[in-house]
This record gives structure tokens, sequence and C-alpha cells, in this order.
């Protein structure tokens, strides 16, 4: 079982009222998350799908975002 404090099944909104460090890393990503109403209940894995990203690149993502913005 992993121990990442970041998962995949988070919402935004969650995430960046967690960890606001991660902002500037989806937007690395592409995904400009912080300015729409939608992504507020969009899980991470909901807005990475939906802005084409495969599993891998995603599972990069969520390593990234764990070890700078969980840290």
């Amino acid at each position: 079982m992993s121990d990442d404090k970041i998962k995949k099944e988070m919402t935004f909104g969650d995430l960046l009222r967690q960890f606001p460090k991660a902002g500037p890393i989806l937007s690395g990503y592409g995904l400009h998350c912080i300015g729409c109403h939608i992504a507020v209940s969009e899980t991470i894995e909901q807005g990475a799908r939906a802005h084409g990203m495969d599993e891998g690149m995603i599972q990069k993502m969520m390593q990234d975002l764990n070890l700078r913005a969980a840290n």
C-alpha cells in the first residue's frame, strides 16, 4: 500500500487546499486547473485524462506532486 499523501482520486479543490504548492506543478503538466470551476469537484485522474494524459504520464505527475508539493 502506498504512503503517498496525494492520490489521483483527490479532487483538484482538495489538492490545492491541502497542498498549495501543487498549483505550479499542475501547470507544468498543462493542467491549469486553479481557475476552472469544474476542477473543484473533478479528480486529478479525471482532469488528467480529459487533457489526454495516459497512465504513464499520470503516474509521473503523481510522483512529482508527492515529491515536490507534499513535502
